[in-house]
């Protein structure tokens, strides 16, 4: 039986709730090193928590792929799983920014830490199925539109998440400054609405999506019914379990591997970029000499210099406002995808998506210093140098990419893998994500400090290499046949 293609508007519906995902995670991204140093910590232990996000989507995805494999009730497949990580996040949410509430009962960096690493755990809980849900929902001539209207609402959450902080300070008039041991209003009110603008769109998408009953789901996907119910009622112990899962994992699609090699060379740029990119601009574009960011040379001059910090401080704030300018070209991108990708193939959009952001990081090496300039946001009004400007060119080559790697890899992927293990697969699919992340937070500090002598613009040129190498890679990627939909789907509302 051939599977419906869906109207426009359900697409939109299947997806809307990763808007509300990704502006808590952007909030997450842009604020908990923030947070954390408020706290407490210390800018050594800080790395520390940046591997907390990758080990949990590598924990907590294949678990929750697997379960929500062998979940059918009447509230659904997936959304059970989707609604309760997001709640269980949105709670992380408004307790992580409140830590310093708890200083009788327990250290608020320690509190911080575990609310983060709840925020961590049930954003993947909340991922994970979102995904498969696409891939149980939308029919395969539709899967790249399906993938790419959510890397739209993806970079929707992005740009907005990322620039709440600084809308709040500088429209609202909230105070952006905190004690020690507290965390700025600011901050807190932007993780407030986070938290319910993650919630509301969950339940749009858990209300508004009504998954396919078992029949008609093996029914659409080819599965054979009896042979489904037998492996589902099998009692098997742990062990068996987890020989099942290797099993899984050694005999993964040809097409998966493939994948993932794809996705070694993209994450782990798209780490460094996250991680490294404000040390980078402050050095090459605000001229801030690479001792200042030693601790034992600032242990031996005490107080930072006033222009020092105020010039840290400044490259911070623009890091905010790149990175909500790349999330807003994939946004822009992401409405393309589909067409793209339909007249040049899939394979090729990836891989010139890649090159694109992989010469973006390079070109950064193209924009130092230059004349202080008035820039107006529209919102508010900075003083920049012109080479700070310069960096939303490559921005735009970055925003390509990620808008690719967001859509792409699950586009192709989906269409080799059997219904039935859809979930678990798209869990297992996230160790290429995590695995990369990991080893990237590992080796990319001792590289910039033993091979770059901590000039940090040099590993941003690094991550450009490592994504050109990606997009080599998707040449050897060998992609399912299947049918691309011909026309645009009607605008109907579902």
């Amino acid at each position: 039986m051939k599977q419906p293609k869906l109207p426009f508007w359900q697409v939109w519906n299947v997806s809307l709730g990763f808007l509300g995902v990704q502006f808590g995670f952007a909030l997450q991204n842009a604020n908990a090193s923030r947070i954390l140093s408020d706290l407490g910590a210390d800018l050594h232990s800080l790395s520390l928590f940046w591997i907390v996000a990758p080990l949990m989507g590598l924990i907590v995805q294949p678990i929750v792929g697997s379960a929500s494999d062998r979940t059918w009730s009447r509230f659904g497949r997936r959304n059970p799983y989707i609604l309760f990580g997001a709640m269980a996040a949105a709670v992380g949410m408004a307790f992580m920014p409140n830590a310093g509430i708890v200083v009788a009962f327990v250290a608020p960096i320690l509190f911080g830490g575990v609310m983060l690493a709840l925020m961590d755990a049930a954003f993947n809980v909340t991922m994970q199925p979102f995904r498969a849900l696409v891939s149980d929902m939308v029919p395969s001539e539709q899967r790249t539109l399906g993938y790419s209207v959510q890397s739209l609402l993806i970079n929707i959450g992005a740009v907005l998440g990322s620039m709440l902080p600084f809308i709040l300070t500088n429209v609202i008039g909230l105070e952006n400054t905190a004690q020690a041991g507290q965390v700025a209003p600011s901050v807190i009110w932007a993780f407030y609405i986070g938290a319910t603008v993650l919630l509301g769109s969950v339940l749009w998408t858990v209300f508004r999506t009504r998954e396919y009953a078992p029949e008609e789901y093996n029914a659409y996907k080819g599965i054979d019914a009896e042979q489904l119910a037998r492996e589902l009622a099998e009692r098997k112990s742990l062990f068996q379990r987890l020989g099942g899962f290797l099993t899984l994992l050694f005999n993964m699609p040809k097409t998966m591997r493939q994948l993932a090699v794809v996705q070694f060379f993209s994450w782990f740029a798209l780490f460094i970029m996250w991680v490294y990119t404000t040390p980078a601009i402050t050095q090459h574009v605000w001229g801030v000499d690479a001792r200042w960011f030693d601790h034992d040379y600032l242990a031996t001059v005490g107080q930072i210099p006033e222009h020092i910090a105020a010039a840290k401080g400044a490259a911070g704030d623009w890091v905010g406002i790149i990175f909500a300018a790349y999330s807003l070209f994939a946004a822009i991108f992401s409405i393309a995808l589909t067409r793209i990708a339909r007249a040049l193939g899939r394979k090729p959009t990836y891989a010139l998506s890649l090159l694109l952001g992989g010469l973006g990081y390079i070109s950064f090496l193209l924009f130092q210093g230059g004349e202080l300039t008035r820039v107006n946001l529209l919102i508010t009004e900075v003083t920049v140098p012109s080479g700070a400007l310069g960096l939303l060119l490559p921005m735009a080559g970055i925003g390509i990419a990620w808008a690719a790697i967001l859509a792409m890899p699950y586009s192709i992927l989906s269409d080799s893998l059997p219904a039935s293990k859809t979930g678990v697969y798209m869990g297992i699919f996230n160790f290429t994500i995590a695995a990369p992340q990991i080893l990237s937070a590992l080796v990319a500090g001792p590289i910039l400090h033993g091979v770059f002598g901590n000039q940090a613009i040099y590993i941003i040129v690094l991550a450009g290499v490592f994504m050109i190498f990606g997009a080599i890679s998707v040449f050897f990627v060998r992609e399912p046949e299947i049918v691309v939909d011909e026309l645009e789907p009607e605008p109907v509302v579902a």
